[in-house]
């Protein structure tokens, strides 16, 4: 496993460590603590706490899955010549002039300070498998953008 796939797998790792620890210490006392109030049925405290309860659940599973892909990750099979996750992508918006940069990266990895977007983001689903010179159009909370890939580096280039 390279550095790239094992950075992403302890930033899951540590995830699904705090959600156990959540699942088997925390959330227990909570419900107790709740218990003890007295009727459950009107009891908002164990209404929340059997709610995150189940989210913590959901999510330590879809973890587990993140996991098992991370672990069938071939970096070698990415394009070397279209978007595709690691590359740093400069585009224009085409109805502002202004340039941006991004990077292409796991859910996990995401930063969106760093212009760190994911590949599942809005964008980051529009710029997957195009190359220098494709437009794309992008719905995001802000509007329609119309995007122009004007650099394309991809992880087999940013790596040399």
């Amino acid at each position: 496993m390279g550095a790239i796939e094992q950075k992403i797998r302890d930033k899951i790792l540590e995830e699904l460590h705090r959600l156990e620890h959540e699942l088997n210490h925390e959330l227990p006392k909570e419900l107790m603590k709740a218990r003890a109030h007295g009727d459950l049925s009107e009891n908002a405290e164990y209404k929340y706490a059997k709610e995150r309860q189940s989210y913590v659940t959901a999510r330590m599973g879809q973890l587990q899955q993140r996991l098992s892909n991370v672990a069938m990750m071939n970096l070698d099979n990415l394009p070397k010549n279209k978007a595709a996750y690691g590359s740093r992508v400069v585009v224009m918006d085409v109805d502002k002039s202004v340039k941006s940069e991004y990077k292409l990266v796991t859910t996990e990895e995401a930063d969106a300070t760093k212009g760190w977007i994911s590949t599942t983001s809005p964008i980051g689903r529009a710029l997957m498998g195009k190359t220098v010179g494709d437009t794309v159009s992008v719905v995001t909370p802000a509007g329609k953008k119309e995007l122009e890939i004007l650099k394309l580096v991809t992880i087999h280039e940013d790596s040399k």
